[in-house]
């Protein structure tokens, strides 16, 4: 998308009354991201959706695919492409545009799909700015639609759960490199298993990783028709490689399997 074209604003949206919070988004080609494409995980796979990016994330994935939203200069987070002699850390400034959120709600309307998923990075990080965001977006249509990917260790607000339509939590296994004390946060995945608005997604590189999912779906009571496993990887031998064992454990244990849609259309490309 190339926000350099004007776009135009549905009447409803009075430029003069622009909500105060601004977002973070994750910047990509010198644009804020925000694409319309069809989403490729989980409960939600192969529906038309927008996707609006935030920059930002408070757990730091070794293998994470949107590094660009975390992964700055300076810092001492380790990446699986620190190998890449060609591969850098990210400056702040060139790779988070902060938005109005009526300059997001008229990128967002600009295209003909009312179901929206918040991204990130880790979108619960900006939760006044993004309920102001689906206000905003209701005041033009009752239809729009929100999902909201998120770790699971952050708790919503009641006001921004009572915006959002779905919850898509991914709880990070210790296959992320992340201590366990950053990314398992008992109170907030205590929120999300009782909560009907949420579906869970694990991703998973060894069949290893099962017996710590396992230990989080009986720790914190999640049932298992609400657990999707999806295999690690950004290449599509990788990703046939992996569903193959991975396919038959969900048929074991009654979970849902996700493959990685955009990947096998798209390979690693990204904004698609």
């Amino acid at each position: 998308m190339d926000f350099k074209q004007p776009l135009l604003l549905p009447q409803k949206f009075p430029l003069s009354t622009q909500p105060s919070p601004l977002l973070k988004l994750a910047r990509l080609h010198a644009q804020p991201e925000i694409f319309y494409s069809i989403q490729g995980e989980g409960k939600s796979t192969g529906i038309p959706s927008i996707f609006v990016r935030t920059a930002l994330c408070n757990l730091h994935c070794i293998w994470c695919d949107t590094d660009y939203t975390w992964n700055w200069i300076g810092t001492r987070f380790a990446h699986v492409n620190d190998a890449n002699p060609d591969y850098k850390k990210f400056s702040k400034k060139d790779w988070i545009a902060e938005c109005s959120v009526a300059e997001v709600a008229k990128s967002v309307a600009a295209f003909p799909c009312k179901n929206i998923i918040l991204t990130g990075g880790e979108p619960m990080l900006q939760q006044p700015g993004l309920l102001a965001l689906m206000a905003f977006l209701r005041t033009e249509s009752s239809d729009y639609r929100f999902e909201v990917e998120t770790n699971g260790t952050l708790s919503p607000s009641p006001e921004f759960d009572a915006a959002i339509d779905q919850y898509n939590v991914s709880p990070k296994l210790e296959n992320s490199a992340n201590p366990r004390k950053l990314r398992e946060k008992p109170t907030a995945l205590r929120f999300f298993a009782r909560s009907p608005k949420a579906n869970f997604k694990f991703v998973i590189a060894e069949k290893i990783d099962l017996e710590e999912v396992l230990s989080l779906i009986q720790t914190y009571h999640i049932a298992p028709e609400k657990v999707w496993l999806m295999p690690e990887g950004t290449t599509a031998k990788t990703l046939a490689q992996r569903r193959l064992w991975l396919v038959e454990i969900c048929k074991i244990h009654g979970f849902r399997y996700s493959d990685r849609l955009h990947v096998q259309i798209w390979g690693a490309k990204k904004g698609v």
